[in-house]
């Protein structure tokens, strides 16, 4: 079980930024140093200085289904599961009242391809890369993520132990997740991967025993496994090392809001809030041995 976290005083995000501000401001600055870029004032990222779709809504975005547990019966208004409630405390933090949070559509590829959104902000399990950043922004990261590799008893590969054991595999994932780069980059299978438009058509891939395995992030995968699978199996978990893979808000690039979102993350981080919400709604790494 993960150590719970012990919540410091909640701070709100103006008085973050004004902390930032007078720190700035401490008599051991030098005026030669180098000009840093200032972070937004209070002002700024006050709810009637923000830069919306619409006035006075925060329009967040996910996938069509939603799935478990980072929402709760496919219905991302009800505050349920960790991304669900994740975009409410964000939201609370910039000023919104929840009723002032408006829900919309987006598929994954949509969200992480150049052009105009339909939305402030996007929550739907997107890792934040460097190549993605090409196309669009990110918020300061919310979820430390680690991939695993989900089965079902009795598969040529349950008892797998290693990365190793995996190489005669023919795996499955998502198209244009960190899951399939996980496959080619880290696992490096024999056999080519086969490659999904959604992860409930990589279940019932598995399901029909076309695929040995699935590699998908591990809260996804315990629900896969208890949920969606008979029998269902974490193989084990892979690590992303010393540099952990972070699941973001995605906002249009050049989005005046970046930097107000990724205060606002930052400073749920600070109080604790993620790390509660994290031990409510998203499975324990237990079981789920590393696999090197």
């Amino acid at each position: 079980m993960p150590v719970r976290s012990v919540a410091a005083p909640s701070l709100s995000l103006a008085a973050l930024l004004v902390a930032g501000s007078l720190a700035a401001c401490s008599p051991t600055d030098k005026t030669d140093s180098p000009a840093i870029s200032a972070a937004p004032s209070a002002n700024a990222c006050a709810k009637s200085g923000l830069s919306l779709i619409t006035p006075g809504t925060f329009t967040v975005a996910t996938d069509n289904p939603a799935y478990e547990p980072w929402f709760s019966d496919n219905n991302p208004s009800n505050g349920k599961g960790y991304e669900s409630a994740v975009a409410y405390a964000v939201a609370k933090q910039l000023g919104f009242a929840a009723t002032e949070v408006k829900w919309v559509t987006a598929s994954f590829n949509s969200v992480v391809t150049p052009g105009r959104k339909n939305f402030d902000a996007d929550i739907n399990q997107v890792s934040i890369s460097e190549e993605r950043k090409k196309a669009v922004d990110f918020s300061s990261g919310y979820y430390d993520v680690a991939q695993s590799v989900v089965t079902y008893a009795g598969s040529p590969i349950a008892n797998a132990s290693s990365l190793a054991e995996l190489k005669n595999a023919k795996l499955g994932a998502q198209v244009g997740t960190t899951s399939y780069n996980t496959i080619l980059t880290t696992i490096k299978p024999a056999k080519k991967p086969a490659v999904y438009d959604t992860n409930d058509l990589a279940v019932q891939a598995l399901k029909n025993k076309q695929i040995d395995g699935i590699v998908v992030d591990l809260p996804t995968g315990f629900y896969m496994s208890a949920a969606q699978l008979d029998n269902g199996k974490i193989v084990g978990q892979i690590s992303s090392g010393s540099s952990p893979e972070q699941f973001g808000f995605v906002l249009s690039k050049g989005s005046k809001l970046t930097s107000c979102l990724s205060q606002a993350v930052d400073a749920l981080r600070t109080d604790g809030t993620l790390g509660r919400l994290q031990e409510q709604w998203l499975a324990t790494a237990g079981g789920a041995p590393e696999l090197k």
